[in-house]
């Protein structure tokens, strides 16, 4: 199982063992290089964990635990846990400023502790197997233990197809179970136990503290700057992406100013000049005087890694974002680089969506369904989609106009996202839509919304399900600790330091859209650090070439073979006729639409998943660890 996650942790592998348990770490060293070897454990050996994340308040929680008695043997996060848990059993996480996922096994009680960080920063999987609980931070760990075999759960496809990802607390393999963020899991004679310790609440519209705009933005700025200091603590130099957004921008220019710390920023370029923001990213690199590396990402450079990310993202994907990310990590591990900063979670917390200003637009429109110029205001917010610039006609409105007058509908914002997902349907098989029903994934996370969530503003409802579903499900896995992870670097995200998640929750709305204007708050929090380039440029969502990479001239031999029709049936999740459509049509050289592609990325990779997990999936061998430092522990 180790060997199957050694790239998270390269620099070193323990394994405590007893009568009841195994555990095994694979350390990437960032804090206490030389004695933070995992498996820790507590002064009389009772308390083992194992822990994959960083505790950035950890310097606090060592002094006021080492007031209370406690005595440390390391200098490491890691023991932190182990004797706030001590203190505190599992009320320990309400102390814990972090990205964690983690395992303490308690000798004394024979209970496991499992528990993973607030918004779901660092993943851990889970099954159970002739009443043995495994888990992992990756599936494929899992999948090393010989009576565990992948199987692909067609409503979780479904899920993945509509709604982007799996629902929470799923995985695309039947019986393997993701542990939701901000939960904990303990196990005990025999029974499992799984709670919710944190959840991301919102004040009813119309309630919550009103304060000045210059109060507000003074505490902003005040939470980034310590949300940031906390996290260059390591003992390994630190760097940072830098996209040429805002976000990346604010986070870079929060380390140049506030630490004096050189800085190493890293940024992906496109040869496609559609989505290249190279510009923007030289101006900031210039203006905070960073030492700046820069990788230009071709199609075909896209194609060839693909495999290599859906072997790391373990679920299938409708986008190419994060083959960039999978190749900008890499060059961040030549550069002798362990740790950067990013970005991630501004736009979900701060309000930076187009998705956000879509249903504002949309509901002004609502009101007057009729009217011919209010629907042009959405001309603005998606130049790269096809035919929405040629003024108010049909098309404009059939694309936006689905269901537009049912405001009242709890996840009225992404409507029209998931109605795109829904059509995918038709590419699954007869056997795979006889299997699913009239099973809806959107009807059932409907159902777990709780009571309070009717009560949010619209935008807060919104801000909710982009942060449940898309950032931590999609964009802080597949795109996010699954690419960086791949190349033993870890990614860190001031934004979403809970602090800071928190304070955004309870804005009033206009703070965060004003008008049409995203991140109005930050903008104002930041405007003295970066160039007005940066903070007045419109936002330009990330995102990476499909048709181009996969069925352009030169395309890997594995993009026909997966998507040919043999194959195809074989697999059996998709219709092979179906498929075959987008094939005609790129060689009619009609241009392929966003559903077009979308599906083109969805069905290549759960084709990739099948072959990887189901039909070749064969662990490592124990060799390819090296040493491995064992600690055995009394029956």
């Amino acid at each position: 199982m180790l060997a199957m996650i050694r790239h998270r942790g390269p620099d070193a592998f323990g394994i405590y063992r007893d009568g009841q348990i195994g555990l095994g770490n694979a350390r990437l060293s960032i804090i206490d290089l030389t004695g933070g070897l995992q498996p820790i454990h507590n002064e009389d050996n009772s308390v083992w964990i194992v822990f994959n994340g960083e505790i950035f308040n950890y310097i606090e929680l060592r002094a006021d635990l080492e007031k209370n008695g406690h005595h440390f043997y390391t200098r490491s996060d890691t023991e932190v846990i182990v004797h706030l848990y001590e203190q505190y059993g599992t009320a320990c996480l309400e102390h814990l400023n972090g990205q964690f996922a983690f395992a303490i096994w308690d000798r004394g009680r024979r209970s496991l502790f499992l528990a993973r960080d607030r918004l779901g920063i660092r993943p851990l999987f889970y099954t159970l197997a002739h009443g043995v609980v495994l888990f992992a931070s990756e599936i494929k760990a899992l999948l090393a233990y010989p009576q565990i075999q992948a199987e692909i759960d067609p409503f979780v496809l479904s899920q993945v197809l509509t709604l982007w990802t799996p629902l929470p607390g799923r995985t695309i393999f039947c019986d393997i179970h993701a542990l939701p963020p901000g939960h904990f899991m303990f196990a005990r004679k025999g029974e499992i136990t799984i709670r919710e310790y944190w959840e991301l609440k919102f004040p009813a519209a119309g309630e919550g503290t009103e304060g000045s705009e210059e109060t507000y933005r003074r505490e902003l700025r005040e939470l980034l700057v310590d949300a940031t200091r906390l996290r260059l603590r390591a003992d390994v130099p630190v760097g940072a992406y830098l996209s040429g957004g805002l976000d990346s921008s604010a986070t870079a220019a929060l380390v140049r100013h506030y630490t004096g710390s050189e800085l190493c920023t890293f940024s992906i370029a496109f040869a496609d000049r559609a989505f290249d923001e190279r510009q923007y990213q030289e101006q900031a690199s210039a203006f905070l005087r960073t030492d700046h590396r820069r990788l230009e990402c071709h199609n075909r450079d896209i194609a060839d890694v693909f495999p290599d990310v859906v072997w790391h993202t373990e679920v299938p994907i409708l986008r190419t974002s994060p083959a960039p990310m999978y190749l900008l990590s890499h060059l961040v591990q030549e550069s002798g680089i362990k740790v950067v900063v990013t970005g991630e979670g501004a736009d979900e917390i701060l309000g930076g969506y187009n998705i956000y200003k879509e249903d504002k637009v949309r509901r002004f429109w609502a009101r007057e369904p009729d009217s011919p110029w209010r629907p042009l205001l959405l001309q603005r917010l998606y130049p790269y989609v096809q035919g929405l610039d040629v003024g108010p006609g049909d098309y404009l409105k059939a694309f936006f106009g689905y269901g537009l007058t049912e405001v009242d509908r709890l996840t009225y914002s992404h409507l029209l996202r998931w109605r795109n997902g829904l059509r995918l349907r038709r590419y699954l098989s007869p056997e795979v839509r006889t299997a699913l029903g009239d099973y809806d994934p959107v009807v059932e996370f409907e159902s777990g919304l709780d009571g309070d969530f009717r009560h949010w503003s619209p935008l807060s409802r919104a801000q909710y399900i982009e942060m449940t579903l898309f950032m931590s499900e999609y964009l802080l896995s597949s795109q996010g600790d699954r690419m960086t992870a791949a190349h033993s670097v870890e990614g860190r995200y001031p934004f979403l330091d809970h602090r800071v998640v928190e304070f955004a929750a309870c804005l009033p709305p206009k703070y965060k859209l004003l008008g049409l204007q995203e991140k109005y708050l930050l903008k104002r929090a930041v405007v003295d650090l970066l160039p007005a380039s940066i903070t007045r440029r419109p936002k330009q969502p990330y995102r990476a070439p499909i048709a181009g990479s996969f069925l352009g001239e030169g395309k890997p031999e594995y993009v026909a073979e997966l998507l040919s029709p043999s194959e195809i049936e074989e697999a059996g999740y998709f219709d092979p006729a179906a498929v075959s459509m987008i094939w005609r049509k790129h060689r009619r050289g009609l241009p392929l639409s966003e559903g077009d592609e979308m599906a083109l990325v969805g069905v290549l990779s759960t084709q990739l998943l099948h072959r990887l997990f189901i039909q070749e999936f064969t662990p490592r061998p124990v060799e390819a660890l090296g040493q491995v430092v064992e600690f055995v522990g009394g029956e």
